[in-house]
Parts: C-alpha cells; structure tokens; sequence
C-alpha cells in the first residue's frame, strides 16, 4: 500500500499557522521581492534578531530558486518569510498577487511560508540607513536586504510576543 502524499507547507497570512508549521530550531530566511532584485535577511534559530544579508539579481524563477536554496541550505533555514506589498488601505494590487504568487511557486522548496506585511519596511530601513551616515551610493546597494531584514524582524518580534 502507498502512503498518502505528504501535504505542502502552508503558505499563509497568519503567523499562528506559520509558527504551528515551523519544526523547532532553525533560522528563517526573509525574502524582499523587488521587480530586479530580491533582497534576504536571516535571524538565528532563537527568532530574535534580524540581520541583512545578500541583494541577489533577479531573473528567472527557477535561477532564483536556486540562489535561494543554496542560501538555505548553508544557512540551515526552517522557514520563509516574504514581504507582501500591501497598498497603504491594506488592499491588495499588482505587487501583492505577484508576491503571493512568487510565494506559492516557493512552495516546491518544502518549508513553510509567512507572506509578512511590509508597507513601511522600505522607508523604515532608509531611515535606518541614513541614521548610521551612509552615502547615498550604498543605501541604494543595500536598501533590498536592509528592507529584507526590516521584514523578517517584524515578523520575529510577532512571533515571539505571540501577536496574532
């Protein structure tokens, strides 16, 4: 007799779900999806703190999954975490269903899937990056990850405060 199909992580909203889905221990890996770039941040295995990482070249889905997996399996990640671009009425528009879609595509990696609200991380992260003195030229370098990380941290500091 076969055994059943093993059910894909969820890709969801909600991270009661996302947290119910992680296995214990194991980094998450934060994704900022730009139209060119995609920018990654990671935490440690204890969910408290965020750190950028690289700014890769976007290009075709399955060249980043590949990036991605590399990245994954050197860092030990358990979990994604995904900016959704939300429209600042909390709608969803064009950005958002291409990082949903992005996402569920992401699915085939076998981890679970938090798709995180990142209205502000853009703007939070320039303000960091402004505030330790970087030129212009290297914000503009570094603005995906440093977003990426703004993304993932938001998300840590729910999981860990059990905001749901």
């Amino acid at each position: 007799m076969s055994e059943p199909p093993v059910a894909a992580p969820p890709v969801t909203t909600s991270a009661l779900e996302y947290r119910d889905a992680l296995p214990v221990g194991g980094g998450l890996l934060g994704l900022d999806l730009g139209t060119q770039t995609i920018g990654t941040a990671f935490c440690d295995a204890g969910w408290r703190i965020a750190s950028p990482g690289k700014t890769l070249k976007r290009g075709k889905f399955g060249a980043d999954k590949a990036a991605l997996e590399g990245l994954i399996r050197e860092r030990g990640i358990k979990g994604l975490v995904i900016g959704l671009p939300l429209n600042m009425d909390g709608s969803s528009g064009p950005r958002a269903q291409s990082s949903r879609a992005y996402a569920r595509n992401l699915a085939v990696l076998g981890l679970p899937i938090l798709l995180w609200d990142e209205r502000w991380s853009t703007s939070g992260a320039e303000r960091d990056l402004i505030a330790q003195d970087m030129s212009r030229a290297k914000r503009a370098e570094r603005i995906d990850s440093a977003a990426a990380a703004v993304i993932l941290q938001g998300a840590i500091d729910a999981l860990a405060g059990g905001m749901f």
